[in-house]
């Protein structure tokens, strides 16, 4: 079991106390405390020992179940002894310019707070190393790790939106580049970009319901204090939202523009096919004339026949390909 349990402590009047290894006589001090909470942090339980948990804190056992699948989409539910929250933390690769999601879930109490965190892109010590140097918020008991974990979570939101912004922006560069890139590759490049931009849809789209709900102050177990601040969580999630939106419709927009392009250069190469076939059809038609085994033909016997027809079709190519050259065809 304490293999998965990344940290556990008791935070009274604001500030951190080690409390006891049993998490039964933990729970049962932070509640004797009274204004005492206990938090809990959990890294991919197994579901034996998430059981052992649930069971001490007497944890509904569909939340259970859902944090356990981590396969859920961002919610918030209420039950009678707890308050259960699915966020799914946006993390930037940097090395292969892609976008990963993991999932974390916050069961909150009268209490304790408990985190389970699937994936190694959520790490919440930075959280706590803030909250534990912001007393005055911490005193505000559970409800300050739910507003903290949030608002790390959005505020992440935000600098992925922007670093997918400067991929987009080079993307769109390639695409109106003389050269175009190599079409197969661009085309590649943007729908991989549209499914990541869908991934991070998915994270930010739906926590929006949840975040109003705790900035109306109408969810049990949340402080009344708290409104204001999760109120400026969901500012910060409206505008990673728009910025999702933004992403999305400037990458339609590329999209279209890539395949307008490729539609010029395909008329380009049919312009250039039909100038030089062109070019090529009028040597052809007089030596095809001049190919009919017939006996009476005019100009067979002159001197200077051959050298003139030469000259002829030669005089033609010369004018047909300062023609198309003109008009842009070559």
């Amino acid at each position: 079991m304490r293999a998965v349990i990344v940290d556990c402590a008791i935070y009274k009047e604001g500030a951190r106390s080690e409390g006891p290894a049993d998490l039964s006589d933990a729970l049962a001090q932070a509640r004797a405390d009274g204004d005492a909470f206990l938090w809990l942090g959990l890294y991919e339980p197994t579901e034996r020992e998430f059981g052992h948990v649930s069971e001490e804190f007497g944890l509904h056992p569909l939340a259970v179940e859902d944090a356990l699948k981590a396969h859920q989409r961002p919610k918030l539910e209420v039950y009678d002894d707890s308050l259960f929250m699915v966020l799914k933390p946006v993390v930037y690769e940097p090395e292969s310019d892609r976008v990963s999601t993991d999932e974390l879930m916050l069961f909150v109490g009268d209490s304790f707070v408990v985190t389970v965190r699937h994936g190694a892109s959520a790490p919440l010590a930075a959280v706590r190393r803030r909250l534990e140097a912001e007393p005055e918020v911490l005193r505000q008991g559970p409800t300050s790790v739910l507003y903290a974990v949030g608002d790390a979570v959005v505020d992440h939101y935000i600098d992925v939106a922007g670093e997918l912004q400067v991929d987009l922006e080079e993307l769109e560069a390639e695409v109106f580049a003389p050269d175009g890139g190599h079409p197969k590759t661009t085309a590649a490049r943007i729908y991989t970009a549209k499914r990541q931009v869908l991934e991070f849809r998915r994270a930010t789209g739906p926590l929006a319901a949840p975040v109003t709900r705790l900035a109306a102050g109408t969810v049990p177990f949340v402080h009344e204090a708290a409104k204001p601040f999760f109120r400026d969580v969901g500012d910060h999630l409206t505008r990673a939202n728009e910025q999702v939106e933004g992403l999305d419709r400037l990458l339609s927009d590329i999209l279209s523009a890539h395949l307008a392009q490729m539609g010029v250069r395909q008329n380009d190469d049919m312009r250039k096919i039909s100038a030089w076939a062109a070019m090529a059809a009028v040597p052809t038609m007089v030596a095809g004339v001049y190919g009919m085994n017939f006996d009476h033909m005019p100009e067979l016997t002159w001197t200077w026949g051959y050298p003139g027809v030469v000259v002829l079709m030669a005089g033609v190519e010369v004018g047909l390909y300062r023609l198309f050259k003109r008009r842009g065809w070559l």
